[in-house]
């Protein structure tokens, strides 16, 4: 039964979700306006991390023309429109395709542990910050593999957020092929560090073709935005 009541909550909220998206693709100046509050609005900043940027493309598509970062950017900030419709406080670690690594750092590895570093250094100083970090995946030996999985950090209710974003995910763009969320491994930097509660979506497969060419659609990025976004807001309305 409480299973049954999440899943219709979670399908209320994704239609609400896509409803306020679609209000978004054709009247573009209302991001800005938070229409809708939420419930209860929390004391809790959502920091949506774009992963990647700039020199650091991330996964590339199978014919080396597609790059994640991109992508990350473009569902990072449909889902940051979602929110700041519903009244969630939010601040993106990155708007536009680049890195935010230091001054100081001039080979790419060490842009790349500066960009780490500053990302993780921005969560952590925003009282009452939680993390959505939003990726892409490949997996070249396995070309026919596809859909969207959620990871989550050892923070406090992170594993509880993680599983609505997940569950929002199965009912959605992975109907038929539904997957399990899971604890991040340590190795992820990002992740690790950060002291509070993070999740992490890779959204999509660009090692699959015919995934590749959804995650560059408008409307299915859109989808993929209002299943985050709803998964969140169930989350943070318990």
């Amino acid at each position: 039964m409480v299973v049954l009541v999440v899943k219709r909550r979670l399908a209320a909220v994704f239609g609400v979700c896509l409803v306020l998206g679609g209000v978004l693709a054709s009247a573009k100046w209302l991001s800005a306006v938070p229409v809708f509050s939420a419930a209860v609005t929390p004391p809790v900043v959502l920091v949506i991390d774009p992963g990647h940027g700039g020199e650091d493309g991330g996964a590339v598509s199978a014919d080396q023309s597609v790059t994640e970062s991109q992508i990350n950017l473009e569902i990072a900030l449909r889902v940051r429109d979602l929110m700041t419709l519903f009244g969630q406080p939010t601040v993106m670690t990155r708007t536009e395709d680049r890195a935010i690594y230091s001054s100081q750092a001039q080979t790419l590895r060490e842009k790349k542990v500066s960009d780490l570093k500053n990302r993780v250094a921005l969560v952590n100083e925003l009282d009452g910050a939680v993390l959505l970090s939003i990726h892409q995946n490949s997996l070249p030996s396995s070309p026919v593999t596809h859909g969207a999985q959620v990871f989550w950090n050892g923070g406090e209710g992170a594993e509880a957020w993680g599983t609505m974003v997940q569950d929002a995910l199965n009912q959605t763009v992975n109907a038929g092929n539904e997957k399990q969320g899971r604890r991040i491994a340590d190795s992820i930097y990002l992740m690790k560090h950060v002291q509070s509660p993070a999740v992490l979506v890779e959204c999509g497969f660009l090692s699959n073709g015919e995934e590749t060419v959804l995650l560059q659609k408008p409307d299915y990025q859109l989808t993929l935005a209002a299943a985050i976004a709803a998964g969140y807001m169930a989350w943070n309305g318990e």
